[in-house]
């Protein structure tokens, strides 16, 4: 989404006061964006970022074998710089001895053997984990560090990590608010129901004068009161939904916003706040802040992939034409009567999606979409985001959740 010189720089920023940096890869080691090359991948992150490997292997039902993928993981590309390989969700000692004795022969250092055990896996749901917010992982943290500290070389593993030198890299440009800015507070949805939001993006609206004022659809009952524009990030609204449809003042007080006029930008979850009614996945249907015709609906059915997007008209956050890289992980639909409201761009073909598609939908000055933009892509959306608000504040002083 980034670019790789965008994926450098946020490195580098985020890690230059750290004495270790941990970057979680995903899916396997070599799979990005296409087939046929690793672009995107686990692997050419840590070709960027000079970034050494350790292979972590679920080896639950294997011994041998698991030292064959292990062998041809780190022989598949000779620049990555493989330190190790730790094996997950092992039977038992006997076990954890025949996984040993077959990486010995392949000249990888295994690192450790975690047991398996079903108290430490993760809850999962539809759109993968349960989130932070909704538990208390406190027990869960504690068992999971005493095994690795029983079952993980830890002083062989952090050994290894010899420092990396920092890529040079040409940032791209990011646009600052100035001293006579006068900074404008973004209300931002945040709580159990809307949680994803790139924190980049949050900081970048910060660097051009915005303040940051968080607030939750499920038990406020208002607005933030000197609020100039509105985020409603992604989450789990379908989840929540009868908590959601049951806070009838927030619900008014967005739609009192939108009618007046207010910024007010919505990914994924926020676009299901947005309408007018959503279906959850027992089928049941519960109203929602009306803002957008039609409801959205939850389906058997993942969508799934980086996006690559192209703005139709100008806007207060786009200029016709103007293009973005973000991504889309959702399993509802909106479905809206046909022209009930102007697409916000069309995604642009891919190796994998060859044709062309609207995305997202304008209704004054709502901008919706089930892509999650990532700013740092174009920061010009920062300022431009912030220079909104402002613009809106001043038409209307009073801006609250009651002023329209």
């Amino acid at each position: 989404m980034l670019g790789e010189a965008g994926v450098c720089d946020l490195f580098i920023r985020h890690a230059r006061d750290c004495d270790l940096a941990i970057i979680e890869g995903v899916m396997g080691l070599f799979d990005g964006v296409a087939g046929a090359d690793d672009f995107g991948s686990t692997a050419h992150v840590a070709r960027l970022l000079h970034a050494p490997v350790l292979l972590v292997l679920d080896a639950s039902a294997m011994s041998r074998t698991a030292a064959a993928i292990a062998k041809g993981l780190a022989d598949f590309d000779r620049l990555l710089n493989v330190v190790g390989v730790i094996f997950n969700r092992v039977g038992g000692p006997t076990h954890a001895a025949m996984l040993r004795e077959a990486l010995a022969s392949t000249g990888l250092t295994c690192l450790g053997a975690l047991l398996r055990a079903d108290a430490l896996r993760m809850p999962e749901r539809h759109l993968g984990l349960v989130h932070a917010a909704e538990q208390d992982p406190s027990a869960w943290l504690a068992a999971l560090r005493a095994q690795i500290e029983a079952a993980i070389d830890l002083s062989t593993l952090l050994a290894a990590l010899s420092p990396a030198p920092f890529p040079r890299i040409n940032a791209p440009a990011i646009t600052l608010a100035t001293q006579g800015d006068r900074v404008v507070d973004i209300a931002i949805a945040r709580d159990e129901a809307f949680s994803f939001t790139y924190p980049d993006n949050l900081a970048l609206l910060e660097a051009a004068g915005a303040r940051l004022a968080f607030f939750s659809p499920l038990r406020d009952s208002a607005l933030p009161e000197r609020a100039g524009a509105l985020i409603l990030s992604g989450g789990f609204p379908e989840l929540y939904a009868a908590q959601l449809a049951a806070n009838a003042q927030m619900r008014a007080a967005i739609a009192r916003a939108a009618a007046g006029g207010m910024p007010i930008y919505a990914e994924c979850g926020g676009l299901m706040f947005l309408c007018e009614a959503l279906v959850d996945q027992e089928g049941d249907v519960h109203p929602m802040c009306g803002v957008l015709p039609g409801r959205s609906v939850m389906t058997s059915r993942l969508t799934l992939g980086y996006r690559h997007a192209r703005a139709l008209r100008d806007s207060w956050l786009w200029r016709a034409g103007e293009t973005i890289r973000g991504h889309e992980f959702h399993y509802s639909i909106w479905e809206a009567p046909e022209a009930a409201a102007q697409p916000v761009y069309e995604l642009l073909p891919t190796h994998y999606q060859p044709a062309s598609r609207l995305e997202g939908a304008q209704v004054g000055q709502v901008i919706a979409s089930y892509v999650h933009l990532h700013f740092l892509a174009k920061p010009d959306l920062a300022a431009r985001f912030v220079q909104a608000a402002r613009s809106w504040v001043k038409r209307c002083p009073r801006s609250n959740s009651s002023a329209a």
